[in-house]
């Protein structure tokens, strides 16, 4: 295999990560503090009490005590709400404030227009190719590290 694909791969991955599309789409609200509320938004129903921490950190693929440090800074900017479970009163549960809501949709209008002028400058063969690129990338990726969960070999650099 030509060692100047791989490069060639490597820097466009890296020069991608530091792209706009990776930068704060609201000033003032950290990356991984707007992926928590998207999560809490998707996957809360509507008049439901929210999400348990426990449900947070799976999705998230995060530790319990991660999450808590997030919900402890979003909870001071006001933007969610925490409510003890009526079924198990040891458990917390969470969802987005009304202010948390608006943040959240402020957020999904600039990630839209931006995806949007990215389709507007690829056009839409380009944009529609890039997209399958990456989902396969994606499924190689997430194969790869499913297989090497199943066999125990969990050795990774």
């Amino acid at each position: 295999m030509d060692i100047s694909i791989a490069q060639k791969l490597f820097e466009a991955m890296k020069r991608f990560n530091k792209a706009q599309f990776n930068q704060h789409p609201i000033k003032g609200v950290k990356q991984s503090e707007m992926v928590l509320m998207f999560y809490v938004k998707k996957s809360t129903k509507p008049n439901a009490e929210g999400l348990k921490v426990s449900e947070i950190s799976e999705m998230l693929g995060v530790t319990s005590p991660t999450v808590t440090q997030l919900l402890n800074s979003l909870e001071v900017k006001g933007w969610i709400e925490r409510t003890v479970d009526q079924k198990d009163r040891r458990a917390v549960r969470v969802k987005l404030s009304d202010e948390g809501e608006l943040v959240i949709q402020k957020a999904i209008k600039v990630t839209e227009a931006s995806f949007n002028e990215l389709i507007n400058h690829l056009g839409e063969e380009d944009s529609n190719q890039l997209a399958d690129l990456l989902i396969k990338a994606y499924q190689y990726y997430e194969q790869k590290e499913m297989n090497l969960t199943q066999s125990g070999d969990d050795k990774r650099c």
